[in-house]
């Protein structure tokens, strides 16, 4: 198949392109992950938590069952600690 790619100038050229725009989308992620640290960043700077804020933001990614499932999972747990 790589003897495929270097014959080839078409598969080259759409090897090439493919690699390009992953670095291009490799830099819009970071950026935005620079974003995001900033504003972070503004929250605490304002009082608020930023683990607080990102828990509270991974769990509204998730289904209200599976955040059910996971709160009585926690709470079993913190009672079997005698939390």
């Amino acid at each position: 198949m790589t003897s495929d790619v270097a014959d080839s100038g078409v598969a080259a050229e759409e090897l090439k392109q493919l690699i390009e725009r992953i670095e291009r989308l490799e830099e819009e992620r970071a950026a935005i992950a620079g974003d995001i640290k900033e504003i972070y960043g503004e929250a605490k700077g304002r009082g608020f938590d930023a683990a607080a804020i990102r828990k509270l933001i991974a769990m509204r990614k998730r289904s209200p069952e599976e955040r059910q499932e996971e709160e009585a999972i926690l709470e079993l747990y913190m009672q079997a600690l005698g939390m």
